[in-house]
């Protein structure tokens, strides 16, 4: 993929506002970037995190009851510290503040559990073309993807549910990328669609059901195609 930002984005969805700030905030010490509106009176509260920016989607409906996607943990790369510090957010999302170069983690990365590693080294080292620096583990600009085996564990559930949800890499052409990837073997999901003047965007899954966005946001690539309706 042609990246437009050399890192990773990461979308959690929660009916709990308050809390979930206060923990990505103040525990995580993440900083609040900007608010923007998703529609159906939805808001996602964007977080700076070392170059990527941690994307916490509040929804003022119940969310669904719905199967736990495979990303099960994040890293954050924390100077200062000699060991790993682990914690769980309010809704149950784990994440883990690390030192620089744990589990090869310069940035942020996201631990994924799949069914088959090999099938899933075959979707993100083949039709998402990310370059793998050792067996399981993908570098995607200057983010990880780190791939686990959970043999036997169910397809993820949809996209808008409780905790972690997705992925964004942000591209400098969303439909070209889109189209690579499907024919390589990635499953269509959402088909690109423009956001206003903010960003065309779609969504593929990968073998076990779990979400990557690819957004080609015109703060990062200049003004939209024309023809992209």
């Amino acid at each position: 993929m042609r990246l437009a930002k050399e890192f990773l984005d990461f979308g959690l969805y929660t009916n709990n506002l308050e809390g979930m700030l206060d923990f990505w905030q103040n525990t995580v010490g993440l900083p609040f970037e900007e608010m923007l509106p998703t529609g159906g009176g939805g808001r996602q509260h964007r977080h700076g995190l070392n170059g990527a920016v941690m994307k916490i989607n509040h929804s003022r409906d119940p969310l669904p009851d719905e199967r736990a996607a495979g990303y099960s943990e994040l890293l954050i790369r924390r100077d200062g510290i000699d060991e790993v510090q682990r914690f769980t957010d309010p809704d149950g999302n784990l994440v883990s503040l690390v030192p620089a170069g744990y589990r090869g983690v310069t940035s942020a990365g996201m631990v994924v559990r799949v069914g088959s590693l090999e099938r899933a080294r075959a979707y993100y080292g083949g039709a998402l073309q990310l370059d793998e620096i050792e067996p399981g583990t993908f570098r995607c600009g200057g983010s990880l993807v780190l791939l686990e085996e959970d043999p036997g564990r169910p397809m993820a559930g949809e996209i808008r549910a409780p905790g972690y949800r997705y992925m964004t890499v942000q591209v400098w052409d969303c439909d070209a990328e889109f189209a690579a990837i499907v024919a390589k073997g990635g499953a269509a999901a959402n088909r690109p669609r423009t956001f206003g003047e903010v960003a065309r965007f779609g969504f593929v899954r990968d073998p076990d059901g779990n979400w990557l966005e690819l957004s080609q946001r015109a703060s990062l690539t200049g003004p939209l195609p024309p023809n992209a309706g």
